[in-house]
């Protein structure tokens, strides 16, 4: 199976290294010296990383046969993909692939359906699930240990306890409107006398 594990940046340098954007959460194993990586544009690679470093907070990588900053920004926007075993797990518990994630469904605990895991997104302070809901539309759920509270990839799916407004943002805002309405009928029904309290009722009914 082929993962993307990164997309490479502007050249760093003049010595053929380029900056790599990660999409992997084992970058010390699929982006080590020595691996070979396809490419896409395909005609590209593979390309063979021969030496890696972090320089202020970003990855440095550079390939055998890059030895200048031109062929470094030539390889500007070029994802990086690794081969890798469709059994392979990862070496950390409650850990997963991508690929291992992708299409389980999401439900609650009583086994409501919410939708399908369509997308994983890698940022800075989290991954989460991109969510398509039978109506076709899409949620962002924050794959954490208090949200995604079980994967089951024998059931193929994910269980989740959202916070209020997760998943049900438009039905919080019309109940809070509703309430509201509600609250100023109360008032208004208090402040009148019984002529209109029964104008109210049969209004309602």
């Amino acid at each position: 199976m082929q993962l993307v594990v990164a997309r490479v940046g502007r050249a760093h340098g003049i010595k053929g290294e380029v900056t790599v954007e990660v999409r992997t959460d084992e970058p010390e194993l699929r982006l080590s010296p020595g691996a070979v990586l396809l490419t896409d544009p395909a005609g590209t690679g593979p390309l063979t990383i021969e030496a890696g470093r972090v320089h202020s907070g970003r990855l440095l990588l550079r390939f055998e046969g890059v030895r200048d900053r031109t062929a470094a920004e030539a390889l500007r926007n070029t994802l990086l993909i690794a081969d890798v075993d469709p059994d392979e797990l990862p070496a950390e518990e409650d850990e997963y692939y991508d690929h291992q994630l992708m299409d389980l469904d999401v439900v609650l605990a009583d086994g409501t359906e919410i939708g399908r895991i369509t997308e994983i997104s890698h940022l800075p302070s989290q991954d989460l699930f991109i969510v398509e809901r039978p109506d076709g539309t899409e949620l962002m759920i924050p794959f954490v240990e208090d949200i995604v509270t079980e994967i089951d990839l024998e059931e193929q799916r994910a269980v989740i306890d959202p916070p209020p407004g997760l998943i049900d943002d438009r039905a919080e805002i019309a109940s809070a409107r509703d309430e509201e309405g509600s609250d100023a009928s109360d008032d208004s029904d208090a402040s009148d006398d019984s002529d209109v309290s029964g104008e109210s009722r049969e209004g309602a009914s």
